[in-house]
C-alpha cells in the first residue's frame, strides 16, 4: 500500500450546469497514486464528451499502469518519471482523439482541455493544456498554478487588457491550445513543492467563469476540513450565478508527508536518539 493513501484526501464532483443539454466534462482520480485529472470537452457534433472521456480513460489507465509497475519493482517514483509518464500518456491520448476526430464525421473538430496532477515525493507534477485550471490554498491564500492557454490570457499577458476588463470579455472560452486538435499535444508541465496542509483545486471554466477567485478562496477556507461539502458548495455557487457551462471540481488535501526520503529520515532520527541515550 502506498504512503499516498494516508497522505492525500480527494473529493470530486461534476455537474451539467443549468443551460447545457449534456455534460462534456470528465474527471478521474486515484489517491493511492496521487493522481487526478479533469478534462473539459468541446467542439464537434455533440462530441466534446467523447474527447474528454477518451482523454480521462486513456491517460488514467496509462499513468496507473506505469505507477503500479514501478511499485511492483520496488522502484521509487520520482517527479522526472511522473513527468515522462504524463507526457507520454497525453501524447497517446492526443493521437487517439485526433484519429477519431478525423475518421468519424460526427466527431469532427472535437477536442478537450486538460489538467492532470501526480503527487510525488512532497511535490506535485501538474500538466495542463487549455483553460482548465489548478490552484493551491496555502496559509489561507489561494494561488493559481496554471496559466490559461487562451486568447484572453494572451491579451492580458501582452498588456492589451487588464484582469478587470477581461471579466467582461465576450470571448472568454476561446482556447489557443487543446488536446486532440493538433498532431503534437503542447502540454505544459510544471513541478511545485507541496506542504502539509495544502489544498489543491482542479476545476473547469464552468466554475471560474461564474465564481470569482476570492469567493472560491473564502469557501475553501471556511470549509477546509470537509472536502465533500466544498465541492457541492462550489458547484451550487456556479449554478446560482447562472450555471452557463458544465462545472467540474476536484480537491486534493495534503494531510501528511510523503517524501521518498521519509524512511531514511526516520532511520537517522532513531539512530540519533539511541546514540544520545547511550
Amino acid at each position: 500500500m502506498s504512503d499516498l493513501e494516508f497522505a492525500l484526501r480527494v473529493a470530486r464532483l461534476t455537474d451539467r450546469g443549468l443551460l447545457r443539454s449534456r455534460n462534456e466534462d470528465a474527471i478521474a482520480s486515484d489517491a493511492s497514486i496521487g493522481f487526478a485529472l479533469l478534462a473539459d470537452g468541446m467542439g464537434g457534433y455533440n462530441a466534446g464528451d467523447v474527447a474528454s472521456q477518451m482523454a480521462a480513460l486513456s491517460i488514467t489507465a496509462e499513468c496507473t499502469t506505469q505507477f503500479n509497475q514501478a511499485r511492483q519493482a520496488n522502484q521509487p517514483v520520482t517527479t522526472h518519471m511522473a513527468s515522462r509518464w504524463m507526457a507520454d500518456a497525453v501524447a497517446a491520448a492526443n493521437s487517439a482523439i485526433l484519429e477519431v476526430s478525423n475518421t468519424q464525421a460526427q466527431c469532427a473538430g472535437m477536442g478537450t482541455t486538460l489538467v492532470v496532477t501526480m503527487f510525488v515525493d512532497n511535490q506535485v507534477v501538474i500538466g495542463h493544456i487549455g483553460d482548465s485550471r489548478a490552484y493551491v490554498l496555502r496559509n489561507a491564500q489561494l494561488s493559481q498554478l496554471t496559466n490559461d492557454h487562451s486568447l484572453l490570457q494572451e491579451q492580458i499577458d501582452a498588456g492589451l487588457l487588464t484582469t478587470e476588463q477581461a471579466k467582461y470579455a465576450t470571448y472568454k472560452n476561446f482556447v489557443t491550445k487543446a488536446l486532440g486538435v493538433d498532431p503534437v499535444a503542447d502540454l505544459e508541465i510544471n513541478t511545485h513543492t507541496v506542504q502539509v496542509g495544502d489544498l489543491y483545486l482542479l476545476c473547469s471554466d464552468g466554475l471560474t467563469d461564474m465564481v470569482e477567485d476570492h469567493e472560491i478562496e473564502s469557501i475553501l477556507i471556511e470549509h477546509n476540513d470537509d472536502l465533500e461539502a466544498i465541492v457541492h458548495l462550489l458547484i451550487r455557487k456556479a449554478n446560482q450565478r447562472g450555471g452557463k457551462d458544465n462545472i467540474s471540481v476536484i480537491l486534493i488535501s495534503v494531510i501528511d508527508d510523503y517524501s521518498l526520503n521519509k524512511a531514511n529520515w526516520l532511520q537517522s532520527l532513531y539512530k540519533k536518539v539511541t546514540h544520545n541515550k547511550g
